[in-house]
């Protein structure tokens, strides 16, 4: 069957577009590569109808990779900001996590425009306002998408060698795939995907308080009042701008809301947040005319672990559509970026041998893994638990319970271990240590479980098979180690 194309990336954000770039650089311009969008040119990229939504950060060890590995490099306008590591808080204020490592803050849309730029200039074609419904199957493998051009108003077939579903978590192309595949076609929408929101705010700065603004600091706060299930956020964009938003599970809003006789909403939550920061003083939408149409947007996050299989005969999925944003803080641009990176590799590897089979992608499930998908699990039970958790506890077990070693472990974005929880002879030598175990032995006994779990979990997924022939024998296995860590650690958020 002739193709039209080699290789067809059906969504033009972030890891759509670095696929497609990936593919075009690595393959030294020899592959035909297609980009399809939705949006028009001059909204390349826009992820809802609102805007371009995002927290907008992203760690410079992430971009560098992508960059370095497809030939280009970003500044400003689309780099708005530099930042030297993220704080986390706890619900008190009176602990504080550091994460070490230089990021960016990014203003998205500007950052859509410049990946166009660079898209064009390496050969994709990109073709805009295409709203793709389906992919096209035969015998057994995807060869196509198709959907209605919008702007021509008529329906369109686009065929490919492999086609790259980067459309976001709630992908009808990944929820109608029809042929034979490991890929889980939906995600649990009531426990794995939270709500999230956020301003582009000027402001005056009224006070040095830095648990609520540093420009040289993203900001996290605890606090299951203000964002239940999820976290709070102020990231700077200047001395006096920032992205200021927050997530939440619906179902832990509706029981604080039940809980608090309230009524409250995503988007009131989030001005509640705002005037409650007492750094900054007259918040007001930002006056750029590059945040223009773009100060306000919510959307949908997936918190769980990646997609556990990403290919299968003729495609690929990436990004959201993976459901590869962090589980414990929902940062989703990092690994797509370094996902394109790894799938651009496999995609070229396969068009060029002429076998574009699941086995033939397969390598991209084990990169992927072994780069970044090995913590995933553990991360997501370690937010499940959390979230069961109440301000007091959080507050009690940063203050008490983490060490030094954990922060480490945390600044490397690793699961914490609780190594105080877990040693004898620390509870034997450390009184203040023992005094806090009795307080709360509930926690204490979850916190050590948490960390049982993740080497479990991370122990598993080093067993990742490097074929389909292996995945269903150690799935079983996998989801059953899930399952029990759940079950012991947050049942009442099931």
């Amino acid at each position: 069957m002739n193709r039209d194309y080699d290789v067809v990336v059906v969504g033009g954000g972030v890891a759509g577009a670095h696929t497609a770039m990936a593919v075009a650089t690595l393959s030294r311009g020899g592959l035909r590569v297609c980009l399809l969008d939705r949006n028009r040119a001059d909204e390349f990229g826009k992820k809802t109808r609102s805007g371009w939504s995002c927290g907008d950060a992203v760690s410079k060890k992430s971009l560098d990779f992508a960059c370095s590995s497809i030939g280009i490099s970003y500044g400003y306008p689309e780099i708005e900001h530099r930042v030297e590591g993220v704080v986390v808080y706890s619900p008190d204020h009176e602990s504080r996590v550091l994460f070490d490592g230089e990021g960016y803050i990014l203003n998205r849309k500007v950052w859509a425009l410049k990946q166009l730029e660079y898209l064009e200039k390496k050969g994709v074609e990109v073709i805009h306002e295409f709203d793709a419904r389906g992919l096209i199957i035969d015998d057994g493998y995807v060869v196509g998408v198709y959907g209605q051009n919008t702007r021509m108003k008529r329906e369109q077939r686009i065929t490919a060698k492999v086609v790259v579903d980067a459309t976001g978590s709630a992908s009808i192309l990944r929820s109608g795939l029809t042929i034979s595949s490991f890929i889980e076609r939906e995600i649990d929408k009531d426990n794995d995907l939270i709500g999230t929101g956020r301003y582009i705010v000027e402001f005056e700065r009224v006070s040095d308080d830095e648990s609520w603004f540093d420009p040289k600091y993203c900001i996290i706060h605890l606090d299951q009042i203000i964002a239940p299930g999820g976290y709070s956020w102020v990231f700077p964009k200047g001395e006096t701008k920032m992205n200021v938003g927050l997530g939440v599970m619906k179902k832990l809003l509706d029981k604080r809301n039940r809980l608090l006789q309230r009524n409250d909403t995503l988007k009131g939550l989030i001005e509640q947040y705002i005037a409650a920061n007492r750094a900054i003083a007259r918040p007001r939408p930002s006056s750029s005319p590059l945040d223009a149409e773009n100060t306000f947007n919510i959307w949908q996050v997936p918190v769980r672990r990646q997609n556990d299989c990403l290919v299968a005969n003729g495609f690929a999925i990436i990004g959201d559509s993976a459901w590869m944003p962090r589980p414990i803080d929902a940062g989703g641009i990092g690994p797509a970026l370094e996902a394109s990176v790894l799938l651009g590799r496999c995609l070229v590897e396969a068009v060029e041998s002429g076998d574009f089979s699941e086995e033939a992608l397969w390598r991209y499930n084990v990169e992927y893994v072994r780069r970044r998908g090995y913590q995933m699990a553990s991360f997501e039970v370690l937010r499940k638990y959390l979230q069961s958790l109440t301000n007091e506890e959080i507050s009690f077990g940063m203050k008490y319970f983490l060490s030094q070693e954990d922060v480490e472990s945390i600044k490397r974005r690793e699961h914490p271990r609780f190594p105080r929880l877990n040693s004898l002879i620390r509870l034997l030598l450390d009184a203040d240590l023992r005094k806090a175990v009795r307080q709360r032995p509930l926690l204490a006994k979850g916190l050590r479980l948490t960390a049982e779990k993740s080497r479990r979990l991370i122990s598993l997924y080093n067993e990742y098979p490097t074929s389909p022939e292996g995945f269903e024998r150690w799935h079983r296995r996998f989801i059953a180690e899930l399952r029990d860590a759940v079950s012991r650690l947050s049942p009442q958020i099931l």
